[in-house]
């Protein structure tokens, strides 16, 4: 084979949402091109109408541009080699089908559904499998039994038809996968007569996917292992239409596996244990379901990537933590498993805290303004930079920033129980009383002159600390939590915290 540009295509159809898997096989073939100076095409395989889902392609699309995994040709993008839907490519993929029924590589099979379900239901009956092939097509209703002059008739009234090709006998494929070695398929044993054009007039997969790959001079096939059994076809399509020279190399991917128990990841597996399998919010046109996602998770894109990047893949070091770039720089095919790969929920939440932790309190702060916006609370930016430096330690997600923060917002309507039958003593409200009238009388509003000046109003007293601190904290936030008292205080402002002590002493005693 000819040594070429690396031209790599992420082909997905457009039946439904992608979910991780389909990410995962994008990612990899982005790495792969990148990596070696080439080229990422994004295909949309549209041949099959019945289970074309409107809104997929587009939901694809802006998923991949969360993800950062820019095509550098595609619907709406252009390139060369267009169109990139295969339903606007159909007129191509006929003239190949009758090519390879000239040549003797296909056949026109003119069985019903009806009359193959009939065989088939007749085969499990006697617990038998029934295969379209080299053992039953020599009994069956096509051009390899009937005469031209019978298939000439049969098509000019217009029968429905599919083309098949005609899988040879007893011969062993051996292809080189560029993750598993060599594999070895032998024809009568593993291989039927697929489908390669339908009677819509759309071709199969299978064909499609050679015709475009070889006409798009893809050199390299990388994509997930349920594809594996099919590569042999594929080799004796390149095989038959004269291409083998400069058909591309394969490599199949492990697969996703589901959290516990066996087999790869669904959409069932993340409702059930409560995690997205989703990149982004998907709206399920015939239900109107709404899917979970990542991004509506509060998941950031570089802690998803580096989270499937990880899945059948290790970069040979004890670096977890990639930019994509450094995934770029580092991905080898040959560094792939070549068993599934088991998907860790919690391990996502890791990936994210660490992005959550490497963002500035600038970043943080924007973001968690969109929160508070959506929540009706307008606040200086000043504000709200303060409170996230305060609590950007304890959170993984944007949303924790609230859940961390929000007594900084909102007044405590409520108190905790706990901390008031352990912290709250008889004497609890004259001493908040007294504490309050200090804090009245501190001109510097800092935590430091507060704090300062809270001290030595203790010592004079000769209060114990944990008697008054624990209860002026419970004014403040309505429970045991949060960063540095003082810092509270400053970041509450004066008014506000003298104003919560006095209503706290109020409603708790009563």
């Amino acid at each position: 084979m000819t040594k070429r540009k690396v031209r790599v295509r992420f082909a997905p159809s457009p039946t439904g949402p992608m979910h991780i898997g389909g990410v995962r096989t994008a990612l990899f073939n982005y790495l792969f091109a990148k990596k070696h100076g080439g080229d990422f095409l994004l295909r949309i395989e549209d041949t099959d109408q019945a289970r074309f889902v409107p809104g997929a392609e587009e939901y694809i699309i802006k998923s991949l541009k969360w993800c950062g995994i820019n095509p550098d040709e595609g619907p709406g993008i252009g390139g060369n080699f267009g169109p990139y839907r295969q339903s606007e490519r159909k007129e191509i993929y006929k003239k190949y089908a009758d090519q390879l029924v000239e040549l003797g590589w296909a056949y026109i099979a003119f069985d019903s559904t009806e009359e193959i379900e009939k065989l088939r239901n007749e085969a499990e009956a006697n617990k038998e499998t029934f295969s379209y092939g080299i053992g039953t097509r020599g009994k069956l209703n096509n051009s390899l039994n009937l005469s031209d002059e019978v298939v000439k008739q049969k098509m000019e009234a217009g029968e429905n038809y599919v083309i098949r090709f005609k899988m040879p006998e007893d011969k062993d494929i051996t292809e080189t996968d560029l993750i598993r070695g060599s594999v070895t398929f032998n024809t009568t044993k593993s291989l039927d007569d697929k489908v390669l054009f339908k009677s819509d007039g759309m071709p199969t997969y299978h064909l499609a996917n050679v015709v475009d790959d070889h006409l798009m001079e893809i050199s390299h096939v990388i994509r997930g292992e349920e594809w594996l059994p099919s590569m042999p076809l594929h080799v004796l399509l390149y095989r038959a239409l004269g291409w083998e020279d400069t058909r591309p190399k394969f490599a199949h991917i492990p697969l996703t596996l589901k959290p516990q128990g066996k087999g790869k990841l669904s959409k069932r597996d993340g409702d059930k244990m409560g995690f997205p399998v989703f990149p982004l919010p998907w709206k399920d046109p015939k239900t109107g379901e709404t899917s979970r996602s990542y991004f509506k998770d509060g998941y950031f894109p570089e802690a998803f990537i580096n989270l499937i990047a990880m899945l059948g893949w290790n970069p040979g070091t004890e670096q977890e933590f990639f930019s994509l770039d450094e995934l770029i720089e580092a991905f080898d095919l040959e560094r792939m498993v070549k068993s599934g790969s088991r998907f860790d929920p919690e391990k996502a939440k890791w990936f994210n805290k660490h992005y959550f932790q490497q963002k500035t309190v600038e970043q943080l702060a924007n973001l968690f303004k969109a929160v508070l916006i959506e929540k009706g609370i307008e606040v200086s930016d000043e504000k709200i930079k303060n409170v996230v430096a305060e609590v950007k330690e304890r959170c993984e997600f944007v949303s924790d920033l609230w859940e961390q923060s929000s007594y900084f917002f909102e007044a405590p309507d409520s108190y905790d129980e706990k901390t008031i039958k352990k912290r709250w003593k008889e004497d609890t409200p004259e001493k908040l009383a007294e504490i309050a009238g200090l804090f009245g009388g501190v001109e510097n509003w800092e935590a430091d002159s507060i704090k300062e000046s809270f001290s030595g109003f203790m010592n004079k007293k000769e209060w114990g600390f944990g008697a008054i601190m624990n209860p002026l904290r419970l004014s403040l936030v309505g429970g045991n939590m949060g960063p540095d008292l003082f810092k509270i205080c400053e970041i509450l402002g004066k008014e506000e915290t003298i104003s919560r002590i006095n209503i706290a002493t109020v409603t708790i005693q009563n």
